[in-house]
């Protein structure tokens, strides 16, 4: 199977510095960018390193999602986020995953032996708002889970993940922005589509900015849960 990784930029180019050369080589050499019409050094540093870049026509992770897979022929590709969150040695688990059958595998923040950024913390709203809006996916469309027939998804919602080409074409997604993840997660939920999950630890994000509002993203999640519902 052939397993691409794309690179999704908006302005990266502190966390690329950084992350970068951390890419197992073996999935270095099968990168490439969608990128969202950096300014900063990001598509400098890509000529440099000889990484293919494709610009989005419109901004939004669901757009960079569908581009990877549209303008590419990879059989899987990982979609990993060089901000510094996300740990680039666990690429080739993502990718094994897949090779062992998963449709998408996850690198949840969620279950046991994985690390969130807020644990810690007293409070903890992303967290919870994550796992609120996971349990919904879980109880509609994965409910066997609950029961302990199915595997229970942890983290709906976390971008860092692997998808086969087949499965991701037949879920025809359609959301715009960071809801494609969860999107993606329901409509294979919905498929019987086999799921893999593996712990990961969040990292503390490296320079740039973070472009998903916290409110604004969680009512963007909430209201493709009730699309989903009801079609």
């Amino acid at each position: 199977m052939h397993i691409g990784v794309a690179i999704l930029t908006l302005n990266e180019i502190d966390g690329l510095r950084e992350v970068f050369s951390r890419i197992p080589e073996a999935y270095r050499d099968k990168a490439f960018a969608v990128d969202g019409g950096s300014t900063d050094g990001t598509l400098a540093f890509f000529a440099e390193q000889g990484v293919p870049v494709y610009g989005q026509s419109r901004r939004g992770r669901g757009e960079a999602f569908r581009m990877a897979f549209s303008q590419t022929d990879y059989d899987a590709l990982v979609f990993f986020s060089p901000d510094g969150n996300e740990d680039p040695s666990d690429i080739p688990v993502l990718a094994c995953a897949i090779r062992e059958g998963a449709d998408m595998s996850i690198a949840t923040r969620m279950a046991r032996d994985s690390y969130n950024e807020e644990d810690g913390q007293v409070l903890r709203p992303r967290k919870w708002a994550n796992q609120a809006l996971t349990l919904l996916a879980n109880l509609a469309w994965n409910p066997e889970s609950l029961l302990g027939r199915r595997l229970y998804v942890t983290d709906t919602i976390n971008g860092f993940r692997a998808v086969t080409r087949e499965a991701f074409e037949a879920a025809a997604t359609d959301a715009e922005g960071y809801a494609i993840e969860y999107q993606l997660s329901i409509r294979l939920l919905k498929a019987h589509r086999r799921i893999v999950e593996i712990p990961t630890r969040e990292l503390p994000r490296i320079g740039g900015e973070s472009y998903a509002s916290s409110w604004a993203t969680g009512r963007r999640l909430l209201t493709v849960f009730l699309r989903e519902l009801v079609r």
